[in-house]
């Protein structure tokens, strides 16, 4: 099973660094990431494998949301199936 991540916010040193912490210290691989700097402004969106998390998938995205509310950041966590479904035509 795979999930997306997203991360958008004021760019400053550390960001790809806490989230990846975040992946690795529950198991969940990182397979793919797309980051962008645009004049002050961070956006990222990766890839995982969560096959193997460690914890439930909800308390993976309360993690990522404490992060985000403490660094001023906003990072969503959800499955690619509702991914996929939300962009198809």
């Amino acid at each position: 099973m795979r999930a997306v991540i997203t991360v958008l916010g004021k760019d400053m040193v550390g960001i790809l660094a806490k989230v990846s912490a975040i992946c690795a210290d529950n198991s969940v691989n990182v397979m793919d990431v797309t980051q962008s700097v645009m004049q002050d402004l961070f956006a990222m969106i990766m890839l995982v494998d969560i096959s193997n998390i460690k914890i439930p998938f909800s308390q993976l995205a309360d993690r990522f949301s404490e992060l985000g509310e403490k660094e001023g950041l906003t990072i969503h966590v959800m499955h690619e199936e509702i991914f996929n479904s939300m962009h198809k035509i």
